[in-house]
């Protein structure tokens, strides 16, 4: 990557931002920890401790079922859930733009203390910097969480070849929602992002498998940037089924007028994991007793076959390559 530049697709989660981490991040702070690849970092201060952070910029700040608050707090809630963890405590920083009206300031935290009771963790430090007009968008939200693992942790080395992949739910509705909110585009109400927190999903999901070997939240770059990199991972090849994947007519409708795919869209609220097939009826059966998992189904499973390779099964019965999304899918959906 010498002699380039940052653009906005190395922030958007597809292939340019796995050579950002690769090529120049990973060589400078590489450790056991980072190597991992996953949504948060396992830590051995003390025992079963998890440990993330996230960034949220997403435009626009208020959109139909979240906004910038609500997101910063779920995002990070998830990241630990799907490492195995029972969130338990975050950060909050903020970085204010001059001229920021008071009022919306106060409508972004109350929506992240809303956010912060239902997932049942403490906002418990934080900090505020305020910036020149221009200099940001209104408000940009850092945070940090810590969990406790219950059992073993969850990591993308620990899926094999013969075991299914499960979906707590449809596909694409918060980038949708994003989109049509920036773009002007007008969509019914039933449409909203999925932006939840699921501490109480993942853990679920635990307790029903003890064979679940890995959860991760399809956020930037949605479920086909997940696959891939999980592929990768653990050298297994996956194969999934696209009559099985749930996508709601809304969310394919701005897709094709926009000219994305849904795989390729990020939500907020959903989560994909891997068990044995013997597991898997239990694993549904559990989620679709949790508020955010009640849509959840099985849409392929993992192969020894072409190890790194994400493929589906069309509904013409052919086979497709389901590559790691590459440029600027949906630049600031989080």
């Amino acid at each position: 990557m010498e002699n380039e530049k940052i653009s906005l697709a190395h922030g958007a989660g597809g292939e340019l931002s796995r050579l950002l981490m690769e090529s120049v991040i990973l060589p400078e702070f590489g450790n056991d920890f980072l190597q991992q690849m996953h949504d948060g970092a396992v830590l051995t201060l003390g025992p079963n401790i998890a440990f993330t952070t996230d960034s949220f910029v997403v435009a626009p700040r208020f959109f139909p079922g979240g906004d910038i608050g609500k997101l910063a707090v779920c995002g990070t809630v998830n990241d630990l859930a799907v490492t195995g963890a029972v969130p338990r405590y975050i950060s909050c920083s903020l970085i204010l733009e001059e001229g920021l009206e008071m009022e919306e300031l106060r409508r972004v935290l109350r929506s992240m203390r809303l956010a912060a009771d239902e997932a049942g963790v403490a906002i418990v430090t934080g900090d505020t910097k305020v910036v020149g007009k221009g200099a940001v968008d209104g408000v940009y939200i850092n945070t940090a969480g810590l969990g406790e693992i219950e059992g073993e942790a969850m990591a993308p080395q620990r899926v094999r070849p013969g075991m299914d992949v499960v979906l707590s739910g449809t596909l694409g509705d918060h980038a949708a929602t994003v989109m049509a909110e920036r773009h002007g585009i007008e969509i019914p109400q039933s449409l909203q992002s999925d932006c939840a927190p699921l501490g109480a999903l993942a853990s679920a999901m635990r307790r029903a498998a003890p064979s679940l070997a890995c959860m991760r939240d399809a956020t930037r770059g949605g479920a086909a940037a997940v696959l891939n990199e999980i592929a990768a991972a653990a050298k297994v090849g996956i194969i999934i089924e696209e009559e099985a994947l749930p996508v709601r007519e809304e969310v394919e409708g701005i897709a094709a007028f926009l000219g994305f795919d849904p795989l390729e869209l990020a939500n907020e609220g959903k989560i994909i994991a891997f068990c044995a097939p013997e597991d898997t009826e239990a694993v549904l059966s559990a989620m679709r007793r949790e508020r955010y998992g009640e849509n959840a189904c099985c849409i392929g499973r993992t192969t020894a076959e072409e190890p790194g390779i994400v493929a589906m099964e069309t509904a013409f019965g052919g086979l497709r390559i389901v590559d790691m999304p590459s440029g600027a899918i949906v630049p600031r959906i989080c």
